[in-house]
């Protein structure tokens, strides 16, 4: 049974074992978020590679756009697997990105806007293992996108694996999934952390509210609250969080 992590190491580190767990067990679409406004995903990404040490040049990484992955290049020189941007929807761009020899691939930080040449490559990439960190996928402040777009982007996004999920709600409250455990919300409470409820599916923002509003654990009949590791928990994310940031 996983805890809520002390610092931002301990949660990439718990998305590591999460993901290994997950590719273990034949999930071959996974989804890892640490969802914090101000996480940057370049010192994030560079701490959860370690998950593919084992494919060196076999593993193909992802960036959403061609900056991103030219800075990537740049900064991770040393690296034996190529990067890549997802680019545009022409077909022979999307099918040269793609090679015979690549295993496992990593999407990082993609958004919304490029769902649709997101799903040709994934389409491509068919039973081969991939990976998204942080994704963006359905971000409701993108404009313009039409309700044939908006389906794809549910449709696509519904294949995927949630393996790791950390959320801050507030600063006491906070939704938290490790593979292969279920859905979790946990409330601080007199400097501790508690999880009050175990849910099957990930909850929405009624869900959340409704559970907090009763105050009670929603746990199934043999399990109880389980006290976090250390209070502030969120402060201490934060401070980590900064120092990469810097």
């Amino acid at each position: 049974m996983s805890e809520l992590p002390n610092s931002l190491e301990d949660a990439i580190a718990q998305a590591r074992e999460a993901t290994k767990a997950a590719l273990a067990d034949g999930c071959s679409r996974i989804q890892v978020e640490l969802l914090f406004p101000e996480l940057k995903f370049m010192p994030v990404a560079e701490q959860f590679l370690p998950v593919f040490a084992e494919y060196e040049s076999r593993l193909k990484v992802f960036f959403a756009d061609a900056g991103a992955a030219g800075l990537a290049r740049r900064d991770w020189a040393d690296k034996p697997f190529k990067i890549l941007d997802i680019g545009t929807g022409r077909a022979a761009s999307i099918q040269s990105k793609i090679e015979s020899e690549d295993e496992i691939f990593l999407f990082i930080a993609p958004t919304s806007v490029e769902v649709p040449q997101l799903e040709k490559i994934c389409e491509i990439i068919g039973d081969r293992p991939y990976i998204m960190l942080n994704p963006r996928l359905e971000d409701s402040g993108t404009v313009g996108i039409g309700y044939a777009a908006r389906q794809t982007r549910k449709r696509f996004i519904s294949t995927i694996e949630p393996c790791y999920y950390l959320r801050p709600v507030d600063d006491e409250t906070a939704v938290f999934r490790c593979y292969p455990g279920l859905w979790e919300i946990w409330v601080e409470n007199s400097g501790k952390w508690s999880k009050i409820a175990e849910l099957p599916n990930k909850p929405s923002g009624d869900e959340i509210d409704l559970i907090l509003a009763k105050g009670q654990a929603q746990t199934s009949p043999d399990s109880v609250a389980t006290p976090g590791k250390k209070p502030n928990m969120f402060k201490s994310l934060q401070r980590f969080i900064k120092a990469l940031n810097s």
